[in-house]
């Protein structure tokens, strides 16, 4: 199912044993475009303490009653490695919080979620989870200290839209499918970059690179092939429908039928 990543803030993380918290943010990868954390706010039984629970724990999200399930206990979360959510999380951290709880290294692969297109746990039999050895972390880190891939939603919300000639819009919200957790689409407000301005989807695959100290995304369209788009009505689902509309009007090929 294909939804907005703002429609989980404030959905409450069930634990097999208690509630965990509410969702706040996600955080996505700027490489393979996945939403790889959701942001969780503990409240008092953690010392409001905010935590990253991956989708391999996901077991599934409950819009009735505003719910997402996890394979997890309270005690796993509590244990878990601290990791502060106001810096930079590294690659080096992840790997910390992947061994952690057995996951495998999503990077670490030729798909989505590095052995599959699912974030699977455990693995499924002939798809062994790859790790990164101690001495190829090493190797990374000296390399790049930094190693840093996840951008918050929360901060990338608001960023500008450009097409190769004028700028369009801006980010409003990100569409995302809750079951292989990737992110397909931005969701783009142009009303205060022209007249008559209407909200569009962009592929994410359409992005061609995105500045983080000019708050900048950058596409390979032109202004009026995103303004003369079909229009997305974020008050009606998302189908199939509208998705095979906006390919046909780029003339681009469906992520679907790859």
């Amino acid at each position: 199912m294909l939804r907005k990543v703002s429609s989980l803030k404030g959905y409450a993380i069930q634990a097999t044993d208690d509630e965990l918290g509410k969702v706040q943010e996600v955080y996505f990868d700027d490489e393979r475009w996945g939403v790889r954390y959701l942001v969780v706010e503990t409240g008092t039984w953690l010392s409001s303490r905010k935590v990253l629970i991956s989708p391999y724990s996901i077991k599934g999200v409950d819009d009735l009653e505003e719910t997402v399930h996890v394979s997890l206990t309270r005690d796993q979360v509590k244990n878990s490695p601290e990791i502060d959510t106001h810096q930079p999380v590294s690659r080096q951290l992840e790997t910390e919080f992947s061994e952690y709880y057995g996951y495998g290294n999503y990077w670490a692969g030729p798909y989505l979620w590095g052995v599959g297109g699912y974030p699977l746990y455990p693995a499924p039999d002939g798809a062994a989870a790859i790790r990164e050895t101690p001495e190829e972390l090493a190797a990374r880190a000296a390399g790049n200290p930094e190693d840093v891939h996840l951008r918050s939603s929360e901060q990338v919300t608001g960023y500008h839209i450009a097409g190769t000639d004028d700028e369009i819009g801006h980010v409003e919200d990100f569409i995302c499918d809750d079951e292989t957790w990737a992110i397909r689409y931005l969701l783009v407000d142009t009303r205060n970059w022209w007249p008559g301005g209407k909200k569009v989807l962009l592929a994410t695959y359409w992005i061609d690179r995105i500045d983080w100290t000019e708050s900048m995304v950058w596409t390979k369209l032109t202004r009026d092939q995103i303004k003369n788009s079909p229009e997305y009505d974020d008050d009606l689902p998302l189908d199939r429908d509208y998705e095979t509309r906006l390919h046909r009007h780029y003339g681009r090929r469906a992520y679907w039928d790859e």
